[in-house]
């Protein structure tokens, strides 16, 4: 069963106490000065709006996290699940209503780089996964990435508006069993230095884009796209070589 068919579950109707069940679900680990200074801090400034939201954010919401670098820009309505599983580079920024997921048992949670930028309503969704993202990565607004084991972005990835990384799936070999509860598998994705996912692209699991590649707008990637190479379509098909494209006499 998915950890998200148990969380389901278990908000439903399970044997657990509600607040027992919503502590494991956002904060993740036991103890009431974990809870109390979660709920404080976005009770009091999760909503604020303007200059001082932001001011008040940046110095109250590092202590919230695994690691905190300097500078990060916290934005208003930021949803967190078990922040003590989420670390976050020097000068990152996380623009409103972003969702920061670390949920899972054993997994190591989210790590994000330097300088990296994560647009507005954009989801990064742990189901006992780890999702790793370089310096400098910029995903744009209204961006999902689902792990089930290892999503990595490496440094300077690019990605535009609307881009899906589906890091996991559902079996359906059964008849007699809803897909819901037929488990889960994840292989991961890697994507690797340089590369560029155009608006609206979908990369499904178990998959490598090599360093330096462009995924044309609105493509489904569905098997491993070569360094520097460029895939557009449904299913994405490879375009051409950019180095191609090179004078002989550049560098």
């Amino acid at each position: 069963m998915t950890p998200s068919v148990e969380i389901q579950k278990e908000m439903a109707g399970g044997q657990r106490s509600k607040w027992a069940a919503y502590r494991d679900l956002v904060i993740g680990r036991p103890g009431l000065w974990p809870l109390l200074r979660f709920e404080l801090t976005q009770l009091l400034l999760a909503n604020l709006p303007g200059a001082l939201g932001l001011l008040l954010r940046g110095k109250c919401y590092p202590m919230l996290f695994k690691s905190c670098g300097r500078g990060v820009v916290f934005g208003a309505r930021l949803t967190l699940r078990h922040p003590h599983k989420i670390e976050l580079g020097a000068g990152t920024v996380l623009d409103d209503n972003v969702v920061l997921d670390a949920k899972g048992t054993d997994n190591e949670g989210i790590r994000i780089g330097q300088g990296a930028f994560i647009g507005r309503d954009t989801i990064l969704s742990c189901k006992n996964g780890d999702i790793i993202l370089g310096d400098r990565v910029n995903l744009g607004f209204r961006c999902e990435i689902f792990s089930g084991s290892r999503v990595e972005l490496a440094d300077s990835v690019l990605v535009a508006a609307y881009t899906y990384l589906v890091g996991g799936g559902h079996p359906a070999d059964r008849l007699d069993v809803p897909v819901l509860e037929q488990g889960h598998f994840s292989r991961g994705i890697h994507v690797e230095t340089g590369v560029w996912l155009g608006a609206g692209v979908i990369v499904l699991d178990g998959l490598r884009i090599g360093a330096h590649a462009i995924i044309g707008a609105g493509a489904v990637v569905s098997r491993d796209v070569p360094a520097y190479h460029i895939a557009a379509g449904v299913p994405a098909r490879l375009v051409r070589d950019r180095r191609a494209d090179q004078d002989p006499g550049t560098p």
